[in-house]
């Protein structure tokens, strides 16, 4: 991922990482970059003491330009609002934001992702963990999923103003995944 993006990160750039996660990547792009590196997410699952803020999911607490790059590594598609997350990162990226995205193109990779979004819920969010809601209560919780086609993201990106800068496919298989650089 580092060898990606390596022609549109600068070294000692400042770099969000949004919805880091257990801080792999985040941590991989400070040491490659030589850069500080800051994760958001919605819950603490860090296995590396990457600095760090719980966010909401729908704001980010920074002011306007607080980061050169905004890094969004296989997040959207999980996101409640995808559209709100992503006019949070233009509004706090100075230069670029970097996506990452599964796209449920073709049956294969739209039954993978289908599987993913269940099982991301059920395991690793635990959605379903609460015991003292009804059977139906905790199926309407499970959090949805917003898999998107490659021209989908690109309208998204269109309708609030970012322009793609580069994009490519990234050789997965069987689930077909696309990087967007994106001019904030």
């Amino acid at each position: 991922m580092c060898l990606d993006c390596q022609d549109f990160i600068q070294k000692g750039s400042k770099i969000l990482d949004l919805g880091c996660g257990p801080g792999i990547i985040g941590e991989t792009f400070g040491d490659f970059f030589q850069a500080k590196v800051i994760g958001v997410d919605i819950k603490d699952n860090r296995i590396y003491p990457l600095p760090f803020k719980i966010i909401n999911g729908k704001s980010l607490p920074f002011p306007e330009n607080s980061f050169d790059i905004v890094l969004i590594n296989y997040v959207l598609h999980h996101s409640g609002d995808p559209i709100l997350l992503l006019k949070e990162a233009k509004r706090v990226a100075k230069d670029k934001i970097i996506v990452y995205e599964d796209l449920p193109e073709g049956l294969l990779s739209r039954i993978i992702c289908k599987i993913h979004g269940i099982s991301f819920a059920r395991i690793f969010q635990n959605q379903n963990q609460t015991p003292e809601r009804s059977e139906g209560e905790r199926r309407t919780n499970v959090l949805q999923t917003s898999f998107k086609s490659e021209k989908e993201w690109e309208e998204v990106f269109k309708k609030i103003g970012l322009n793609i800068v580069f994009k490519s496919r990234i050789n997965n298989f069987p689930v077909k995944k696309e990087l967007f650089i994106l001019g904030a």
